[in-house]
């Protein structure tokens, strides 16, 4: 279960890195080819009947596309994370990290996007290598990273 724990850190690590270097071929390398991420509307809407389903099934190509318009559109102010939780099963084939997240965007003309609050990532074992399966949308706890 070693093992597993430095994986998960590991490619929790990996994605920061893509956020940083604002990288989006790095940030396909999570995925699993049946991740679907939802989003809530706001960090306070903790109801999943309000979530939205804003990329729909993975696809490299629309996801990188989305990913690049942020990077081409806005500067990261900053990017802070700090990992609150990894669990692994009983069997060492599925993973959760909880990761609270601080993460400042601002465009050409000054608007900002701040994704501050917690997420969870959930993962899977697929032929010896961890994919990411979901993700929560960031939401308020309350925290800070």
């Amino acid at each position: 279960m070693d093992e597993a724990y430095r994986q998960i850190e590991e490619i929790v690590g990996r994605e920061t890195r893509a956020w940083d270097t604002q990288d989006a071929d790095l940030l396909l390398t999570l995925f699993h080819p049946d991740m679907v991420w939802p989003w809530p509307p706001t960090a306070a809407d903790h109801d999943p009947l309000t979530w939205v389903l804003e990329l729909g099934r993975f696809d490299a190509q629309r996801w990188r596309a989305g990913w690049q318009a942020l990077f081409d559109t806005h500067a990261l102010v900053h990017n802070r994370r700090a990992i609150r939780r990894i669990a692994i099963s009983n069997e060492g084939d599925g993973a959760l990290a909880v990761v609270d997240i601080d993460t400042l965007w601002r465009d050409g003309a000054g608007r900002e996007q701040h994704w501050c609050g917690r997420v969870c990532k959930v993962y899977a074992n697929v032929g010896g290598e961890w994919k990411m399966t979901m993700h929560t949308g960031v939401l308020d706890y309350s925290i800070s990273a």
